[in-house]
């Protein structure tokens, strides 16, 4: 009996393994035909170069950009009358017209580089035509300036603003006619006039015109009125001098005009 029981015991035991047995070969199975789970693409990373680019364009649109304070170019135009001084005025009479027209090159808000062309008449007195022994002359000068220009803002419509440098003066003039004889001495007058050669007029009586060339310097200082978005007003007062051996010419002239 006992020995029966232990074998139907044993065929138990060896039907359990079997089956277990069978159950883990199918799983086994099952797991390696199963397709492999899809591989996710890793997430694309920006680039150095196409992240540069996307913070530098959102700099420029975040960038505030200052508005400008200044033209590179500038241009004048002026007239007035001019008083003299030195040596001139003992021989010219004051408030003889002006013209003048210039061109400033701007390197900032407050410097720049101005040149300028100007004439100026220059009425003889009365007492230097009767020095020439002249019922009547004329006479003008021609100048060409350049300049440092510093400009002084103050408020947005008025400034001002100061000029000095280099000048060349071309000086002119022309007598009617004179009694003085060819060959006699200078006086004080045709010494300043420029035709007087070893202390005496020209033999062959070519003293009636003059033409000198002078260089010399000249500073001023002028006040600015904006009455427009691109046009102002100025006002202007200068000192010229120039000078060739012992002759001398002095300006001081006045000037009213517009720059733009």
């Amino acid at each position: 009996m006992i020995r029966k029981f232990t074998a139907v015991h044993a065929v138990m035991v060896t039907v359990c393994l079997l089956t277990l047995l069978a159950g883990t070969a199918i799983e086994a199975q099952q797991t390696s035909t199963a397709p492999a789970p899809a591989q996710q693409a890793p997430a694309t990373k920006p680039s150095d170069k196409q992240s540069g680019s996307q913070e530098a364009s959102q700099e420029e649109t975040t960038r505030i950009v200052k508005p400008k304070l200044y033209k590179n170019w500038n241009y004048n135009v002026g007239g007035g009358a001019s008083l003299t001084n030195g040596t001139t005025q003992h021989f010219v009479r004051g408030g003889g017209g002006v013209g003048a027209v210039g061109v400033t090159r701007n390197a900032s808000q407050y410097l720049g580089l101005r040149a300028d062309f100007q004439y100026d008449n220059l009425p003889l007195k009365q007492s230097a035509l009767l020095s020439a022994q002249a019922p009547g002359a004329s006479s003008q000068a021609y100048s060409l300036m350049l300049d440092p220009i510093v400009n002084i803002p103050a408020s947005k419509d008025w400034g001002g603003y100061i000029v000095f440098g280099g000048d060349f003066i071309h000086r002119t003039g022309k007598l009617d006619s004179s009694t003085a004889l060819p060959g006699s001495g200078c006086n004080a007058f045709f010494l300043w006039w420029g035709n007087c050669f070893n202390h005496s007029l020209a033999l062959n009586g070519n003293f009636l015109s003059t033409s000198q060339n002078e260089f010399g310097y000249n500073f001023g200082a002028g006040l600015t009125h904006r009455i427009t978005e691109k046009i102002e007003l100025y006002g202007e007062f200068r000192y010229l001098h120039g000078k060739k051996n012992s002759i001398t010419t002095d300006l001081r002239p006045i000037t009213i005009g517009v720059r733009w």
